[in-house]
Formats: C-alpha cells, structure tokens, sequence
C-alpha cells in the first residue's frame, strides 16, 4: 500500500490493546450455552448468539481504533436482544405476522417504541422490569451513553479531537474504562434480556433444580458471570417474578435425581459400581440412557457408547484405550451397512454395532467379544420389552 494511503487512512486512528478480551470471550460463552429449548421460541437463539457475535466485532473493531464503531455494535446488541423480547412476547399469529416484517426489512418498531409496547403490553418483560427497577433504570442510562457517541455528541466523539496528540495520554485511561464498563453493561444486558424467554439459565444454577431436571439444551449462567456482568442483587429480584416463580414450583413437584443419576442423564457418565442405586431410579432415565445403562452391564468390556450416530456419547469408569477422542460418523455408517457388525479393528480398541430396540448403538470395547458374547448382547438389547417407553 503506498506510504500516502496508508497515512491517510491510519492518521486519525489509535489501537488498543484490551486485556481483558479474553476473559469477556470466554464469558460470553455463558450466554451462548444459554441455549432454550421453547419450541416456539427457537429463533430466539438465533438473535441470542447474533447480539454475541455484535459484542465480538465491537472488542476487535476497538482494538483496531474505530472506536465509535465499537460502540454502535455494543448499542445494536442492546437493541436486537429488545427485538428478541418483543416477538416473543407477542401472540403467535402477530409474532409470525411481525417476523415476516422484520425479514423483509419492512415497517418494524424501532427500539422506543418497542419498549413502550413491552412495558405496557409484555407479561414477562412488564413483570422483569417492576421486579427489576433499578436494573432497567441503568439499563436505559447505558444506552442513552452509547447513544450520545454514536451520535458524535461531544469533541470527545470525534476521531480528530479524541485522538490528538496532546489527548491522548492524558484521556486514554477514561476512555479505556469508558468502553470496558459499557462492554460489560452490553454482555450483562443480553444475559437478562435472554431470561425473559425462560428462565432456566438462573433456575439451573440452583442445585434442588438442577437435580430436578433432565439433559437440558440449557446451561446455567456461572455465579462469577451473574456477580460480573448483571448483580446478585438484580437476580435476586429477577427471582421474585411470576415468570421464574411458576417454572420454580413446577419444577419442585419432580423427583430429585441421586447423584449417580445425574451423571447419566446430564453428564453421560456411568459409575459401573453405581448400577443398582441406578436402577432405584430408572424411571428418570432416558430411554438412551436406559438403554445404555443395560448395555454397561451386559459387559465389562465396553468402555463407551455411541448413539444418533455418534451426536451422543456415553463413558464409563472403564477408560477406552483408544489414544485418539472422537468418532466417524461413515465409520458407523460402514459398519451397520456390512454384513460384519461386530469386532471392527477401530484404532487400538474395537467397535460393533447393535440395534437397541429399535435405536442403533455402537459399542466402543477394549477387547474383543466372543461370538457368543455378541450375540447374548444382541439378543437382550433386541428383545427388550420392559421400561422405559420408548420417545417419540
């Protein structure tokens, strides 16, 4: 690049290095396992890990220097976490009917007015922001501050005044706070706007629902996230919301899962020395899981298994010798497809595959099965009559 454009385009321009990148990159990572599992509610997982990717290019076009670009991204991932909110509060004819008009870039509320119609009209956010009040007060400050520098209010908003020689050390420090108090603000806004969908995220970080719940698409908001970026103070009085408290006792009335349980239906682990304790509770299990456990015990030999060709995947305490993690989804596809469907070389371990009632297992063992050993398996899982009714 000639030595002119280059000055041209940089002469205005002063990077930043921003350490604590890394620890709002990992972070965010708590609102994207914040997964919701609503059925009709699955676009909103779309626009939950848009507003992340927003928060991303705001930290890497900071860096670079376009500061006021950095800032209008923090504001666009405020405003489309709002419009999230706002479809999902709808009824579902009017939500499909609104949805269309914000595909087809047509007549959509602006942020204003979608506020104004939440606070009216929401059942959830109307309830989250009367429970919340001092929470959504500097919620609305924030966003009247990313406002005022989108908006080239002030000299300080220019690229020409901010980044003079003779400012630049001396306003650095405030600016680097400046950005980093309104990034947080930014990720704990799209934490709680996220919460007026369901309320799992906070509901899983309680362990009576924790041990109350099935494997969940959901995972719970870490205590350090909540204390950084939204307040105990504030989920304390997100708590106290019609929304959280119905989905509360609802999920009380279940049975609390033993611990050894919870590891097979949220964690995929089986204790072999855990099977009969398992077995007290079988009726919360899965019927994977069930199936699963059945295998485990039908040979030592098996160290783990792999199911929906592979999507889901079981371990026990016995440690497979394979060196290398992972699987071949055409592996599997190969082996149920040949004639030979069990004692298949797969690296330093074997792999044989078995119809479970109907599901399709593949067994991952450290040695190999006799004949008779396979087929007693085989046998067992294909005649299985007894609980658990299968899903749908």
């Amino acid at each position: 690049m000639p030595f002119f454009i280059e000055h041209r385009e940089k002469i205005n321009l002063v990077p930043y290095q921003l350490h604590e990148k890394e620890q709002y990159f990992s972070d965010l990572s708590n609102i994207e396992g914040s997964w919701t599992g609503r059925i009709d509610a699955q676009i909103a997982n779309t626009f939950i890990h848009e507003a992340v990717q927003l928060i991303v290019n705001s930290i890497s076009v900071y860096e670079m220097g376009y500061f006021d670009c950095a800032y209008y991204s923090l504001r666009q991932s405020i405003e489309i976490s709002t419009s999230m909110v706002y479809l999902m509060e709808l009824e579902t004819e009017k939500r499909e009917e609104e949805l269309k008009k914000w595909k087809a870039q047509s007549t959509f509320p602006m942020f204003n007015q979608m506020i104004k119609f939440l606070n009216t009209n929401g059942n959830v956010f109307a309830d989250m922001r009367n429970q919340m009040v001092s929470y959504f007060v500097e919620l609305q400050s924030v966003k009247e501050h990313l406002n005022k520098i989108v908006h080239k209010l002030g000299f300080n908003t220019f690229y020409v005044s901010r980044n003079h020689a003779l400012n630049q050390n001396k306003d650095k420090t405030r600016f680097h706070s400046e950005f980093t108090k309104l990034t947080e603000k930014s990720i704990g806004a799209i934490a709680v706007l996220r919460l007026a969908i369901d309320p799992l995220p906070v509901l899983l970080m309680d362990e009576e629902i924790y041990t109350r719940t099935g494997d969940m698409l959901t995972e719970p908001y870490s205590q350090e996230f909540v204390e950084r970026y939204i307040g105990l103070e504030n989920i304390e009085a997100y708590k106290h919301t019609e929304f959280y408290s119905s989905h509360y006792q609802s999920f009380m009335e279940n049975e609390k899962m033993l611990p050894s349980v919870i590891d097979v239906v949220k964690n995929q682990y089986i204790d072999r020395e855990m099977f009969e304790e398992i077995l007290t509770q079988v009726d919360l299990l899965g019927y994977i899981d069930f199936l699963v456990v059945l295998c485990f015990q039908l040979s030592d030999k098996i160290s783990v298994i792999y199911s929906y060709d592979g999507l889901k995947i079981h371990f026990s305490n016995i440690k497979s010798i394979r060196s290398k993690f992972g699987f071949s989804s055409l592996k599997f596809k190969e082996i149920k497809e040949s004639g030979n469907h069990f004692n298949i070389t797969y690296e330093e371990a074997f792999l044989s595959y078995v119809n479970a009632n109907g599901e399709d297992l593949f067994l991952e063992h450290n040695e190999p099965f006799s004949e008779d050993e396979f087929d007693y398996i085989a046998k067992v899982l294909k005649d299985l009559t007894t609980y658990p009714e299968k899903e749908n």
